[in-house]
């Protein structure tokens, strides 16, 4: 998910890719961008103590 939100973030600044609404992850200011991704990083850390 990750990755892909940085592929396309870089592509856009680059000019190879559209425009897009997506937010670079950590980096970009944007509440509900980082709250998903803690959010998701925390069920993954869930996941793996367990």
């Amino acid at each position: 998910m990750i990755l892909t939100q940085i592929f396309i973030n870089t592509g856009m600044n680059m000019g190879i890719i559209p425009i897009t609404g997506i937010t670079l992850p950590f980096v970009s200011y944007g509440g509900s961008s980082v709250l998903s991704l803690c959010l998701s990083f925390g069920l993954l850390w869930a996941i793996r103590g367990r």
